[in-house]
């Protein structure tokens, strides 16, 4: 039976010297800083951020040990060993394959390496990982580092500044080709399909989400997708809500268009969600809060005839994931630092009747803030 292998990436000296690399600073200060021996990091953002190389996240546990000090270790499926080569890893490598089970894997790592305490990323990792690491070092104390670990990511890097940027115009691009073809009698599937080839003609690596196609009093559900038997009619709101994905990183636009016409009760809820847009941007700045932001956005949209239609917060941070901290919403202490980066996108919504959102993408600046999408946001009919 095979045996889990201790695998040195071809042609790597495993001298201790060959681990001191400077990409696991940050990882080892956030296990000093929460107490713990280890950091425990699977396929998602974070492991992306660290290695600039996407794994998928299945019933096969990849894992990557970073301890506060020496080398690394991993637990790799032996089939994926040619693909983790890509990642150049410093330590060793504990493979296994399907016909063995993975826990042999794990307690020789174990046995390679003790720990007494470990964080782990308690919104990615899945809970059987938790468990065979628990068998691995019996009485090890696991504690959830989410927020420490993801906290990393929330000041964006120029370079993925410009990553973002490039999805923002990606996905504007495939905005303006789709609302440019749009007639009315299209089922929001056929929109959808129009989106998302269009998305791919202008470069996206792929969706940054589901995209989310909805017209009459289907916009009035903040997460509502694409029907096969619903047809866009002649004065209905249609509400497109995506993004692409470029360079590992996401865009997140909203926009709201009327079909045909736009009726009276329309415009002025259109007009009150393009304010309360307006006054997201005009609040955003370092030092404020996070409360701050959502309270500006939020009561514009309360002194409105329309304050019984609030449904959702002010906007969300975005990066390698399209929900990730700063929460821009009221009771939210965390204060805003240039390089985050979030949405606004208030929006207003009546059951029965249709929802308005707008959504941008905004970066935090030194002196306030700028808009990475650039989209129209006055009024637009379309069809």
């Amino acid at each position: 039976m095979d045996r889990p292998g201790c695998i040195a990436p071809a042609g790597r000296n495993l001298a201790l010297g060959a681990f001191m690399t400077d990409r696991y600073t940050e990882v080892r200060t956030v296990a000093r800083t929460l107490g713990v021996d280890a950091v425990a990091l699977v396929p998602g953002p974070n492991f992306e951020r660290l290695y600039g190389k996407r794994f998928m996240s299945n019933e096969r546990p990849l894992v990557v040990f970073i301890p506060t000090e020496g080398p690394p270790a991993a637990i790799v499926p032996n089939l994926e060993l040619r693909s983790f080569d890509l990642v150049d890893f410093e330590g060793e490598v504990f493979d296994w394959r399907d016909q063995d089970g993975y826990q042999h894997a794990f307690d020789a790592l174990g046995a390679h390496m003790p720990l007494t305490s470990l964080a782990v990323e308690g919104q990615v990792m899945r809970v059987f990982i938790h468990h065979a690491c628990s068998a691995a070092w019996p009485g090890v104390r696991i504690i959830d580092g989410e927020r420490e670990i993801s906290g990393l990511r929330l000041i964006k890097t120029p370079a993925e500044v410009a990553a973002i940027e490039r999805a923002v115009q990606i996905a504007e691009a495939a905005l303006g080709e789709t609302l440019g073809a749009l007639r009315v009698g299209m089922t929001e599937t056929e929109i959808e399909s129009l989106l998302t080839q269009a998305l791919f003609r202008a470069g996206a690596e792929a969706h940054a989400f589901d995209p989310l196609v909805a017209s009459g009093d289907h916009s009035a559900r903040p997460h509502a997708h694409a029907r096969a038997d619903a047809w866009i009619a002649a004065g209905d709101a249609l509400l497109i809500d995506f993004g692409a994905r470029a360079g590992g990183l996401v865009s997140d636009i909203t926009r709201t268009v009327f079909v045909g016409h736009a009726s009276e009760e329309a415009r002025a809820v259109y007009e009150t969600v393009l304010a309360a847009n307006a006054a997201g941007h005009a609040a955003t700045r370092p030092g404020v809060t996070a409360h701050d932001v959502d309270d500006a956005v939020i009561s514009v949209l309360e002194a409105s005839p329309f304050a019984d239609r609030i449904r959702t917060k002010t906007g969300h941070g975005m990066g390698r994931e399209v929900h990730e901290a700063p929460y821009i919403m009221r009771g939210n202490p965390q204060r805003l630092e240039a390089g985050m980066v979030f949405t606004i996108e208030p929006g207003l919504y009546r059951i029965g009747g249709f929802g308005v959102r707008i959504e941008d993408d905004v970066l935090v600046t030194d002196t306030g803030c700028r808009s990475l999408t650039t989209f129209p946001k006055e009024l637009r009919v379309v069809g």
